[in-house]
């Protein structure tokens, strides 16, 4: 995810016959950058050398992909055939990236945010970058920018007066979230199905919904976007960066603001959901990474692919492996997942009798393995609505209202684990649930009955105390008390 420095390097031999060679593992489109670089620098008006010419992509043992070289060689080649005198200095100080077409026009590129991160962080001053990629730049200070609409425009900046004004710095202002069709107030019922989903949003934690078809669990699930907090600035330029890898970035919003939310259908693939390819790249979990991952359907998935969440839903990073090397990704994301009880789905229904066999009802329910399960936070029962509520006019809460009570415990949140790496309750380690989980002693004596009767494992306990402590955060109290605790067992599995 992160960009690595790139240095072209340019040699015009005095003997040999007319040649273009690219050196440094290219791919198929770096390849083909010789032919783009060869027409732009005609037609800007220079002259393309007649000559031996060798590009060296440094450092050599990092395989190198996409267009983005384009713009950095063709001025290599400029200044190596001594039609462009710039600076040595400022070039020292430059990142070049961009796509050139055969006119010597700059196309917009993938990954310019993580190249523009890497900048600055590496102290260079300076960003030339495509037009187009401006507004993907403009939100990082401390570092200049510069919007470069072509290949002549580029020359002149060095070569002439003409120089390439310095993009301003644009502070990220948060947008107002479009209104979206789905919202609380149109399910009906299913109370306390939404305070589980409440709580969930406020601090991260995964959520298994369970119950009848027609229940309402997808439409609670799709509601679920629109109760999320607010992303961060540096939540927001993680995202970005996925996005901007993975080349999904739309024009017309180069910086996400919301919230992803990624809903797989059960026949994608491993490699689809975790990450991969012969070329690596983002899986599911990673484009939904401070997020939701919302997966309906959850025991139609194959075993083997629900079974790859297991190291991503504990670290909040998957390492793709591959022969030409490994990759990490971050997948930190809330796990939103639905069920039927059965393959006819009326298991356990008051009305309607379930038509399946105990021998089938027990294998449709072992798709999901005891270490999965044991992962998730909330279990909730999501019956079927009742007659009255479905007939009857009642004003169901809004998802803004329910919003505003989750932001607020999201800023306890970001004020108690500032100068942490993490920003929810859910990704507490047990060191911190130490430190920032206060329980009083009717809570201890409450969890310590529960895990004799519940059977709860030493994950699933901590879940709990997580579970009570963004609970806490909702009612705005520091200290976690006994009815906080009480609550988060009741989103246990009776049968875990």
């Amino acid at each position: 995810m992160d960009a690595v420095p790139i240095i072209v390097e340019v040699d015009i031999a005095a003997m040999g016959l007319p040649s273009f060679t690219i050196v440094g593992l290219p791919d198929k489109a770096v390849e083909e950058s010789k032919e783009r670089v060869r027409a732009a620098i005609k037609n800007t008006g220079a002259d393309f050398p007649a000559r031996r010419i060798t590009v060296n992509l440094a450092p050599a043992h990092l395989p190198k992909e996409g267009p983005a070289y384009d713009l950095p060689i063709a001025l290599g080649i400029l200044i190596a055939s001594e039609q462009l005198k710039a600076p040595e200095d400022e070039l020292k100080d430059s990142v070049f990236a961009g796509e050139l077409s055969l006119d010597g026009n700059l196309r917009r590129i993938w990954g310019i945010l993580p190249v523009a991160l890497m900048a600055r962080e590496k102290k260079y001053k300076n960003l030339f970058i495509p037009k187009d990629n401006l507004e993907e730049a403009q939100i990082l200070d401390k570092i200049s920018v510069f919007a470069v609409l072509s290949l002549r425009v580029l020359f002149d900046h060095f070569a002439t007066d003409k120089k390439i004004q310095k993009a301003p710095f644009k502070k990220l202002k948060y947008q107002a979230l479009e209104s979206s069709e789905y919202d609380f107030e149109n399910v009906r019922g299913q109370e306390s199905a939404k305070r589980a989903l409440e709580i969930a949003s406020a601090g991260a934690h995964n959520v298994l919904m369970k119950g009848s078809p027609g229940a309402g669990k997808t439409l609670m699930a799709r509601s679920f976007s629109t109760i999320l907090p607010k992303l961060t600035f540096e939540e927001s330029l993680e995202v970005t960066k996925i996005y901007s890898v993975a080349n999904l970035l739309d024009s017309d919003t180069p910086i996400i603001q919301a919230r992803p939310f990624r809903s797989p259908h059960h026949t994608t693939s491993h490699i689809g959901l975790i990450g991969g390819g012969n070329v690596p790249r983002p899986g599911e979990i990673s484009l939904a990474h401070r997020g939701v991952l919302f997966l309906d359907e959850f025991a139609e998935f194959p075993r083997h692919v629900l079974e790859a969440l297991r190291q991503p839903m504990e670290d909040g990073f998957i390492v793709v492996s591959r022969a030409a090397g490994s990759v990490l990704f971050p997948s930190r994301f809330t796990l939103i997942a639905a069920s039927n009880p059965c393959p006819c789905g009326f298991f356990g229904d008051e009305k309607r009798e379930c038509t399946c066999s105990p021998g089938v009802i027990t294998r449709y329910q072992k798709r999901i393995s005891g270490p999965i399960l044991d992962r998730i936070d909330i279990h909730v029962s999501v019956p079927a609505v009742k007659v009255e509520k479905l007939t009857k006019e009642i004003n169901a809460e809004p998802s803004a209202k329910i919003q505003s009570r989750v932001q607020a415990a999201k800023e306890i949140q970001i004020r108690r684990f500032k100068g942490t790496k993490i920003t929810s309750n859910a990704e507490m380690n047990n060191k911190q649930l130490k430190q920032f989980c206060n329980l009083d002693e009717q809570s201890i004596l409450l969890l310590k009955q529960a895990i004799s009767k519940l059977n709860l494992s030493a994950r699933a306990f901590h879940r709990v105390i997580k579970i009570a402590r963004t609970i806490a955060d909702l009612e705005g109290t520091e200290k976690i008390k006994s009815n906080h605790v009480a609550e988060a067992l009741q989103y246990r599995p009776s049968d875990n």
